[in-house]
């Protein structure tokens, strides 16, 4: 009897090899979902811990939220948050953003004297805590410089002795008593602190860009600032972002460090005041961290819009991530129905 070459009661071999046909595909799996019991264990706990939170700030009158929501609309506190605190955070930010930069491609420069400078910069300010460096900036400047002579020429008053002159070539004398301890040197104490750590946040982003964007750029005839400025920037805006919004929030805490000035013109310093004097220390303190919470949320709203805005592009969002998944299984089911 000759030898079949297909068993008897198998299912026909498919067209260019053998396999299932598509009657024989396996149906749905029934799976069964894992238990997670410590997911429940940990919600109940959580739910409990809020439960006695909650119960706290309500049954504790000590808290005293209704003379903290008054303290907040008080006028000197709206004056130190206006004038201490976000100007404050604006000017430091501004300084420390644009200085941070530069540093930042001094230390990634081809010239060796701008990256020790860019360096030493960065050693000294992220070395020194922002307190010292404000109250350094607010007492102590005046201190040692109590006048600053301005003239056309470095040294201009040496000069002018060397030379003989009656006139000792200053332009205009700046008395920087009358300036100390004011919210200017303090703006410049946290730009200057600001800086050395944009810096290595803007060489963090500037270094993640490949290096054929540079090429590309010198290829069509940018120079190195123009294609600094037009492509390397742009890009690596993805990578410094984030860090920079948490910088930005971070200095609008730091902000209270200018009661230490004295700045009276600060929200610290003037709902601490208004808690000693009235002796209800915690309802004051509760209406600054309020105001803290408020402004620091409208900052992270606002870095997750500029998060969006500079990091289209790369990568899948999470509606286009669901519509290729769909997109997928459609196709699928098609050529599953054509076969």
């Amino acid at each position: 009897m000759p030898a079949s070459t297909e068993e008897a009661g198998s299912p026909p071999s498919r067209e260019g090899g053998g396999g299932a046909s598509p009657t024989d595909r396996p149906g749905p799996i029934d799976a069964v979902p894992v238990r997670h019991p410590g997911r429940y264990v940990a919600v109940a706990i959580i739910a409990m811990l809020a439960a006695m939170i909650i119960s706290s700030f309500v049954t504790n009158e000590r808290w005293d939220f209704p003379y903290a929501f008054r303290v907040m609309n008080y006028t000197p506190v709206l004056e130190g948050l206006l004038k201490g605190t976000i100007i404050a955070t604006l000017g430091s930010m501004a300084i420390g953003i644009t200085l941070g930069v530069v540093i930042g491609i001094m230390r990634l420069s081809d010239n060796p004297v701008l990256r020790v400078v860019g360096f030493l910069y960065t050693w000294f300010f992220r070395g020194v805590p922002r307190l010292v460096l404000v109250i350094l900036f607010g007492t102590g400047i005046g201190y040692l410089y109590p006048t600053f002579d301005i003239g056309p020429l470095p040294f201009s008053q040496q000069l002018a002795e060397w030379l003989g002159l009656s006139s000792d070539l200053t332009l205009f004398s700046l008395n920087v008593n009358q300036i100390s301890s004011t919210l200017i040197w303090g703006i410049i104490a946290m730009g200057l602190s600001e800086a050395a750590y944009m810096a290595e946040i803007a060489r963090a982003g500037i270094m993640s860009v490949d290096d054929g964007q540079r090429e590309a750029a010198a290829a069509i005839g940018m120079g190195p600032g123009l294609g600094m400025r037009r492509v390397i920037l742009p890009q690596a805006m993805r990578v410094i972002i984030p860090p920079t919004g948490n910088e930005t929030i971070a200095m609008l805490k730091d902000t209270s460090l200018l009661a230490y000035l004295p700045l009276a013109t600060e929200l610290f310093f003037q709902t601490q005041a208004i808690g000693n004097r009235t002796l209800k220390i915690m309802p004051a303190l509760t209406a600054a961290t309020m105001w803290y919470l408020v402004l620091t949320t409208v900052l992270m709203i606002g870095q997750f819009y500029l998060e969006r805005h500079f990091s289209r592009g790369y990568g899948a969002t999470r509606a286009q991530s669901k519509s290729a998944t769909l997109r997928s299984r459609l196709i699928g089911l098609s050529e599953g129905g054509a076969k």
